[in-house]
């Protein structure tokens, strides 16, 4: 890209906005933005020194600015948007600026509707704790570091989580692209499921030639990949180039050894519970090996992981009481979540407080998220977060509430679940959903810790 001095982002508080934030920042260009409410990520950036505000006026966007960065999040009714785009300042999508700074570079780009986040941290964590190491644009926050953006600007790799929303990995054009999972979603972008999977498709013709994709066993997209391109997959539990040997549970924590092609990565142990997460840990280890990781480096970079804030993220781990954050916010994602803590605790009784995301992504999947909902013990629902979405009529937690077979089941603002948490103390509780259910977190942790100590 050319130089730039001044770039304003408009959301600057989104995840994958706030680290390219982030990024420019610290290549020494002012950076400034807004975002529509403070939360602690935005209060991180201006501690770091990004200039952000609350309101949305116009009059604070620097008259010198020489690029805008948006998010399709963004209203287009915005006041902020709207003078932007009449006074002819050149705008970019955030997809459209990770794609200029990663066109130079080795890119290793992650995607999939779900699990995507986890294995972008780990293999991160794995290339950067090494001999090569990386710079990563991450979509959540890494624990490790806390913070979403790893830098090692002499590293020619560049690790980037793949967004299928609005399309926008299809503007990265990565060396090696990985595909967890492509289940329906996004149904109000793409329209049906064969659209979404056409799109992941596009994202494995863009790797480019020489390159690698690696796949979950299973995942089944049409074959766009140019011809020099090798292909290579990966399971937990079925024969695959890349699998897990010797799958031992002990104390909670998995156990295995990795089989490639060439050799057997032995002893992983993955700090993270729950099968989905070894799966997550072999598809991390593998894009790492085939990156020229050693063995070593595999290995500390699996065991040392310590996760990534809300992703099956233990907030309380203590005799009688335990308490998970975790983004789930579609029934695969739901189903996976609920099912690993009911494997690793049989014996326990969980409850759920879970926020829908999206008006449609609730009409889309409402039976799929009534049958996931069902498998805890009590549900808790809060109303639609709508984002970016106006209401739709008849779609409601009350329409998900009358299929959840349960019967100790109730929809409730935040305030009353904050109140019937402090009055029925959980023997374990899940917090689930990506909307602002995480604000949620630090209230139900005091109550927890205070009826502890009573």
């Amino acid at each position: 890209m050319e130089k730039l001095k001044v770039v304003y982002f408009l959301g600057i508080g989104g995840i994958g906005m706030s680290a390219l934030a982030r990024y420019l920042h610290e290549a020494g260009v002012k950076v400034l933005g807004y975002d529509k409410t403070p939360t602690q990520l935005t209060s991180t950036l201006e501690y770091e020194g990004i200039a952000i505000h609350y309101d949305d006026r116009p009059d604070l966007i620097p008259a010198d600015t020489d690029l805008v960065v948006y998010t399709p999040a963004v209203p287009i009714d915005l006041a902020e948007y709207q003078f932007i785009a009449e006074n002819g300042i050149r705008m970019m999508k955030r997809s459209e600026l990770l794609g200029e700074i990663t066109k130079d570079k080795t890119t290793l780009a992650v995607a999939g509707t779900h699990g995507k986040t986890t294995v972008t941290t780990m293999l991160s964590h794995i290339l950067y704790q090494g001999s090569e190491g990386c710079t990563s644009f991450l979509g959540g926050i890494a624990k490790n570091y806390d913070s979403n953006l790893l830098l090692r600007p002499e590293s020619k790799f560049i690790v980037a989580e793949a967004d299928e929303f609005d399309r926008s990995f299809l503007k990265l054009f990565p060396w090696l692209g990985i595909i967890t999972s492509a289940d329906a979603d996004h149904l109000d972008i793409y329209g049906d499921h064969q659209q979404l999977l056409n799109s992941f498709a596009a994202f494995t013709a863009n790797i480019q030639e020489n390159g690698f994709l690696l796949m979950k066993l299973g995942v089944e997209i049409p074959n766009q990949t140019r011809q020099s391109v090798s292909r290579y997959n990966y399971s937990v539990s079925e024969s695959a180039d890349f699998s897990a040997l010797n799958l031992k549970l002990i104390d909670g924590i998995y156990h295995f050894d990795l089989k490639t092609p060439g050799e057997t990565v032995q002893n992983l142990k993955p700090g993270l519970p729950g099968l989905f997460n070894v799966e997550n840990s072999i598809a991390a280890a593998a894009a790492a090996w085939l990156s020229g990781s050693t063995s070593d480096e595999i290995r500390n970079g699996i065991n040392t992981f310590k996760g990534v804030k809300r992703r099956f993220d233990h907030r309380i781990n203590q005799p009688g009481l335990l308490f998970i954050d975790d983004y789930a916010h579609h029934p695969e994602e739901l189903k996976a979540c609920i099912s690993s803590v009911k494997a690793l605790y049989p014996e326990r009784l969980i409850t759920g407080i879970f926020q829908p995301h999206l008006y449609t992504r609730t009409r889309d999947f409402a039976d799929g998220f009534a049958q996931s909902l069902s498998l805890l013990d009590k549900v808790i629902l809060l109303d639609i977060y709508p984002a970016r979405e106006l209401p739709i009529e008849g779609v409601s937690s009350d329409m998900l509430l009358k299929n959840i077979t349960i019967s100790e089941k109730q929809v409730c603002s935040k305030e009353q679940a904050l109140q019937l948490i402090d009055k029925n103390r959980p023997d374990i509780l899940l917090t689930l959903g990506a909307g602002d259910i995480d604000q949620l977190v630090p209230e139900l942790e005091n109550i927890l810790n205070r009826k502890e100590t009573r």
